[in-house]
């Protein structure tokens, strides 16, 4: 593969730092954009890649940003947004994507690797609608793109387990809202393998990559999962809509704002795949099984660590 020059929008976020280092290991030539390069999450980039403060959404700096550029990967998405109007959503994903696309053209960039998601477009909620409002940008641009539609992600220091561990942390209780709601989930390493393979895939241009795990779970059973895997005796409670629904609107008050209405709609879909696109790439996908226990340090795994530490001072 040859060396790249690379601009990455969003590369601060979980799957930005896992595919930095990925490439940066690769050999390429990295320019992360941030409006805020706050030093908690530039120091989570690896040595080699380059720092630039830009304002995203100013269509010049952008552009002045992309030029001289091979490849431009957007990786910029949220999960809530302020309010429940649908325009956070709008301006962080259909509004942005616009912009880099137009960017791109200016700056006469022609490939294009953009993260979406999986169900984009459909359902409800304004997350998977501005979701497929960028892709119809990016399908128009006449761009040299890539789309790759994950379901949720799972890997280390997730937003997934760890999010849930912690939330059972401190209950034993947990009411779940939309808890038969089914995932694929995909680990983070594949997700990446299917950006790296596809940057020098000329078959992989103006093509749409679903990906997803081999296993299908639900939230209920994954929640309940989790509590097992950690040694925790947890009622994990499923809730009927009507009280799922006041949780929502409920949890939009608690600081970081955990679980919103939005987040309700986006759980009426679920988050499975039809056409497997880590197998149309060749890449055998992780099974959560295989994972969760490292991921998470289990009761048990801690009590073996220990163990072995014990029969060392032996």
């Amino acid at each position: 593969m040859s060396s790249k020059r690379i601009v990455v929008l969003g590369g601060t976020g979980f799957v930005g730092r896992h595919l930095i280092s990925r490439l940066c290991a690769e050999g390429h030539q990295l320019t992360v954009l941030s409006r805020n390069l706050d030093a908690h999450l530039v120091r989570f980039l690896p040595p080699g890649s380059q720092r630039l403060s830009c304002d995203v959404y100013d269509g010049a700096a952008l552009a002045r940003a992309f030029t001289g550029a091979d490849v431009v990967i957007n990786l910029v998405g949220i999960l809530n947004e302020s309010g429940n109007s649908g325009q956070g959503f709008r301006r962080a994903h259909s509004e942005l994507t616009y912009l880099v696309t137009s960017a791109c053209r200016e700056a006469g960039v022609k490939r294009l690797l953009h993260m979406s998601a999986l169900n984009a477009g459909r359902g409800q909620s304004h997350y998977l609608h501005t979701r497929g409002e960028a892709e119809t940008v990016i399908k128009a641009s006449h761009l040299d793109w890539t789309i790759f539609q994950p379901s949720v992600i799972f890997g280390p220091d997730d937003g997934l387990l760890t999010r849930f561990r912690e939330l059972l942390r401190l209950t034993p209780v947990l009411p779940l809202a939309r808890a038969e709601c089914k995932f694929a989930p995909v680990y983070i390493k594949d997700v990446v393998e299917a950006f790296v393979r596809a940057l020098d895939n000329p078959a992989t241009v103006r093509q749409v990559y679903e990906l997803y795990g081999p296993e299908v779970i639900s939230l209920k059973k994954l929640v309940r999962r989790i509590a097992q895997v950690m040694g925790w005796k947890r009622l994990v409670l499923p809730l009927p809509d009507a009280l799922g629904w006041m949780q929502a609107m409920l949890a939009e008050w608690i600081p970081g704002k955990p679980f919103s209405r939005d987040n309700f709609r986006s759980l009426a879909t679920d988050s499975v795949g039809g056409i497997d696109g880590l197998h149309r790439l060749g890449i055998t996908p992780t099974p959560l099984s295989s994972r969760i226990e490292r991921l998470l340090g289990s009761a048990d795994s801690r009590q073996k660590r220990l163990d072995r530490y014990r029969r060392q001072l032996q």
